[in-house]
């Protein structure tokens, strides 16, 4: 049986799709993760559905223990991950309520813990390469299924991950889209990086709920405009996880 590992945020673990529900705690060399694990038979898949910001969303993006997490799937034997996420666009072209399937990403942040190699042993130095940061095969199974059923989506798009928690200036929303940015978050990069350390297949679908700072003839991006976007459209993003995690 295939295991999987979903990491997204507050009301995922809700999903009615598993057999056999049950809830596992575990620690990491690297400290406890977010939450504890759903634990879920789907189809032929083992499911483990971890809350990135903890159970009621209480841990801010910089808090994050991304070593933990990315580490307790590893131990838990996960085969891939798969991991969702809220927005901004960057783009005309990415309207509100539209799904990102990213194929690269840029790490703005400076406050993250996003290597587990901290320390070389004598003589083993590990640089990953991370020229494609999120898995090829993983992805091609989300854009066939979105296109099969018909989602708004784009297949591709380049994701700057920021240190929040607040939002970007206008000028430097400005500035990302002129980095060749498409779409903006707080969480993707230092996730990526590690899942691509601990050598696990790993993807991303993002939700775009706003256009950040960049446009003038807008009000800048809000929380609650963000949760109110997500809300209307997380449907689609979890139709397409049922999808991919039963087949």
């Amino acid at each position: 049986m295939r295991k999987t590992g979903i990491i997204g945020g507050s009301g995922l673990e809700s999903l009615n799709i598993f057999q056999h529900i049950e809830e596992i705690e575990i620690n990491t060399p690297y400290g406890a993760p977010s939450s504890t694990f759903f634990k879920g038979i789907s189809g032929n898949t083992e499911v483990y559905i971890l809350s990135r910001h903890g159970r009621k969303h209480t841990i801010p993006p910089t808090e994050v223990n991304n070593r933990a997490n990315i580490k307790a799937l590893k131990m838990l034997g996960c085969e891939s991950i798969f991991a969702t996420t809220a927005c901004g666009s960057l783009r005309e072209e990415i309207g509100r309520g539209e799904i990102v399937i990213p194929d690269q990403f840029i790490d703005f942040t400076c406050r993250r813990t996003n290597t587990f190699f901290d320390v070389f042993e004598p003589g083993k130095l590990v640089h990953t390469s991370m020229a494609d940061p999120f898995d090829e095969k993983l992805r091609k199974a989300l854009i066939d299924k979105a296109v099969q059923m018909k989602l708004p989506f784009h297949a591709k798009g380049t994701i700057v991950t920021i240190e929040g928690p607040r939002f970007s200036t206008r000028a430097e929303s400005l500035m990302f889209r002129h980095l060749g940015a498409d779409i903006i978050n707080m969480s993707i990069a230092p996730e990526a990086a590690l899942a691509n350390e601990a050598g696990i297949p790993y993807a991303v679908i993002a939700l775009s709920t706003d256009y950040d700072s960049w446009r003038q003839d807008e009000e800048p991006v809000t929380w609650e405009n963000v949760l109110k976007v997500f809300e209307e459209n997380v449907k689609h993003v979890t139709e397409l996880l049922i999808k991919i995690v039963q087949e």
